[in-house]
């Protein structure tokens, strides 16, 4: 969801504060929607996150207001597609990594967007700090059952649909306005909503099921877009981005406490070099940009 660039010059405590409870709120939508894998596994509750997430969007945005060219659904399927298999490919490597892992993975997607739109040799610097934290959560010798591989390649796989979901969401946001979310995440739905079914059948929309579904919607979409969007009127993007780059902390400690997932030593410092790599690229890239489109996990 693209919003407007903020024109505050300094940030103050309160937007500082509602982007935190915006950082609490997703990672524990995303460890409410992995204790719902027992029942309709993970392809089941991307389905229905996606769902409910793509009914409040479209009776917010009412985006059959917007008049597309062909190019503008071609940028708007590109986008739906990516946020889909964005959040379809994070499920499905929770099934198996912890959730603090499965982000910081995933952070790699918007982390390669600044390197590319960047020429300054530090960003560079930043990115080989990067490397080196995902290089240290690479299971060696006796570590090698610790985590798993596939788990881990659909984290990346996540990343790159969130690289992906970047260009093409700022692509359509810049040129046909914030009701394109609403479009995208009905694209996804229809794209992810097969994948539910074939794991879950008609237990999907099961009585029991759906409250929970809810709650992730509301937890991992809802509630964060709404205070995102308040605080990037109040604080300047870089600031905006500087704190979201710490998503991946907060993501390791919702598993700790909601999952009772623990990581060791080196598993923290891979975790840490990822969001000093994010931190550091964002101060540095201090030129006005365009707010970028929100993750929804």
């Amino acid at each position: 969801m693209s919003a407007s660039t903020a024109t505050s010059p300094t940030p103050s405590l309160y937007p500082i504060l509602l982007m935190m409870i915006a950082m609490v709120s997703m990672p524990s939508g995303a460890a409410l929607a992995k204790s719902l894998f027992p029942m309709v596994g993970a392809q089941g509750t991307a389905a229905l996150r996606l769902l409910f997430s793509a009914l409040m969007l479209l009776a917010y945005f009412r985006p059959w207001r917007v008049r597309l060219t062909p190019s503008g659904w071609r940028v708007v399927l590109a986008y739906g597609l990516s946020l889909g298999m964005m959040n379809l490919l994070f499920y499905m490597s929770l099934r198996t990594i912890p959730l603090g892992i499965a982000v910081a993975l995933e952070f790699t997607g918007p982390l390669t967007v600044a390197l590319l739109s960047s020429r300054r040799f530090a960003d560079f610097c930043w990115i080989i700090l990067a490397a080196v934290g995902i290089l240290l959560l690479i299971p060696r010798g006796a570590e090698v059952h610790t985590l798993d591989p596939t788990g881990m390649l659909l984290a990346l796989g996540a990343g790159l649909c969130w690289a992906l979901y970047i260009v093409f969401g700022r692509r359509a946001g810049l040129h046909h306005g914030t009701q394109t979310v609403a479009l995208a995440s009905t694209v996804a739905t229809v794209v992810v909503l097969p994948f539910g079914f074939a794991q879950a059948g008609t237990g999907l929309f099961a009585l029991e099921v759906l409250p929970w579904a809810l709650g992730v919607a509301v937890l991992s979409s809802a509630l964060p877009y709404a205070l995102e969007i308040t605080v990037l009127s109040r604080i300047p993007v870089r600031v905006f981005g500087t704190l979201l780059s710490l998503e991946p902390v907060f993501a390791a400690f919702s598993g700790m406490l909601f999952l009772r997932e623990t990581l060791s030593l080196t598993q923290w410092a891979a975790i840490v070099a990822i969001v000093a790599a994010s931190i550091g690229i964002t101060v540095g890239n201090r030129q006005p940009a365009k707010a970028r489109p929100k993750s929804k996990r």
